[in-house]
């Protein structure tokens, strides 16, 4: 068995493959209709999708998953999260953990969370 994608469900998917492509290089592979595959195999589904097939409500910020990306040059992927052109909303600004990993964490557009770490 072989793990294919990761879906992030998603309120405004135009808005969310504008934030995957500018902060973090993703480009479309398929746009089918609410669902989009970028490259990464991250995977982008309109909410009103995702709530019809699961028969319940999407909570935001739900902090019990995040996506996880690396970045050697994180002072300057900071940079870009705070000139993007919608706010942030942070869950810890950059610091360095007892191992010396930089991280940040913060919440995609809809609430996913995300981590952007240097590499070990």
């Amino acid at each position: 068995m072989k793990l294919k994608n990761v879906l992030v469900v998603v309120k405004d998917i135009e808005k969310s493959k504008k934030f995957y492509k500018d902060l973090f290089g993703l480009d479309v592979i398929l746009d089918n209709d609410g669902n989009v595959i970028l490259t990464e195999g991250l995977v982008l589904q309109d909410a009103s999708i995702w709530e019809e097939f699961i028969q319940r409500e999407v909570i935001p910020q739900n902090n019990s998953t995040e996506l996880y990306f690396e970045e050697k040059d994180i002072e300057r992927f900071v940079e870009k999260l705070e000139n993007y052109e919608e706010p942030i909303c942070y869950v810890n600004h950059l610091m360095e953990h007892s191992w010396g990993q930089k991280v940040v964490r913060f919440y995609d557009p809809d609430g996913n969370l995300i981590e952007v770490g240097t590499p070990m």
